[in-house]
């Protein structure tokens, strides 16, 4: 089965951590971010990845190469940024072959394994307060498909589109994402994903609204660490570093050094970095920081950045340096 994964966004809501990374290469939960995706997707039986980059798509493509040599990759350039149903389509293939479609700044609470052994193509929904923010599923009684509307003004269902789908035969999508190139069928000046799903619809194809527990987009920095503690829950903790108390889950790279600190819960502290005499929770620290001396929470410490002084709560980008006295 083949994956794409859009994965050009600039990341401008995660600024200053992204002027030097693209979104998907931060590293959360000891992992970059595209990592934790493309893990997912081979929990579904993917062989095959399209990886859509864009800005500094060169760090994807280095570090996709040489974590995950086992899979089929290619690495499409969107060089011009039209939409995800632009992005998406520059990944597809001509072939009748199921595609596995999710973002690549976007963690899923769900069973991939189980979502795509659908027998009809599927689309990820999660119940919202406010769908005027999101593309909108409304469905039969049997959770068939029946419109999907993009950011509608008038809401007549709360299930949220939350970017995984699941697509039986990709020629059929494709198909219909060109039509809406060479139409010129836009919605907010953007090709989007949702119009060539909904002329599918249209067109008699039974596309399933298949609900989900939640999901993290990773746009902001309060989505990142909720993502940050997601993963750490589900997925990977360490709980041990010698002369410190460690509250799990955590995080803690094996080349890192901690000393006399108080550490969790929902950390990671990222290869190189140096943390001493902190007490640190809900919290990334990256690669080759050096912390001392602080109490910080609810945090995001780039690479390489230096921090000292008081308790505070920060936001500080790659090589960057503060001192709190």
């Amino acid at each position: 089965m083949r994956a794409v994964i859009p994965a050009a966004g600039i990341g401008k809501r995660l600024r200053p951590h992204t002027l030097n990374v693209p979104k998907v290469m931060i590293n959360i939960a000891g992992k970059r971010l595209i990592g934790h995706v493309l893990d997912a997707v081979e929990s579904a039986g993917v062989d095959s990845v399209s990886i859509i980059i864009g800005y500094k798509g060169d760090q994807v493509t280095e570090y996709v190469n040489k974590y995950y040599p086992h899979l089929r990759l290619d690495f499409p350039y969107q060089t011009e940024r039209k939409g995800l149903g632009h992005a998406v389509l520059e990944g597809l293939e001509d072939k009748e072959e199921s595609v596995l479609i999710l973002l690549g700044d976007t963690v899923f609470d769900v069973d991939f394994k189980q979502f795509v052994s659908n027998k009809n193509d599927a689309i990820a929904v999660v119940k919202v307060d406010d769908p005027r923010r999101f593309g909108v599923a409304e469905v039969d009684e049997t959770n068939r498909i029946n419109k999907l509307v993009e950011k509608p003004e008038d809401p007549k269902s709360d299930l949220a589109l939350a970017g995984l789908y699941f697509i039986k035969d990709q020629r059929v999508l494709k198909a219909a994402l060109e039509k809406l190139i060479t139409d010129d069928i836009k919605t907010r000046g953007e090709y989007q994903l949702t119009d060539a799903l909904q002329l599918m619809i249209e067109n008699g194809q039974h596309i399933q609204a298949v609900e989900i527990n939640g999901w993290y987009d990773c746009g902001t920095k309060e989505s990142l660490l909720d993502s940050h503690r997601f993963l750490l829950t589900h997925h990977l903790s360490t709980e041990q570093s010698q002369g410190c108390i460690i509250h799990p889950p955590v995080f803690i790279h094996a080349e890192a050094k901690v000393d006399n600190s108080i550490i969790g819960p929902n950390v990671t502290i990222d290869r190189g970095a140096e943390i001493s005499n902190t007490i640190l929770t809900e919290t990334i620290v990256g690669k080759g920081a050096v912390i001392k001396d602080m109490i910080l929470s609810n945090s995001l410490i780039g690479d390489h950045a230096a921090v000292a002084g008081q308790k505070r709560v920060v936001n500080v980008g790659d090589y960057s340096e503060l001192k709190l006295n």
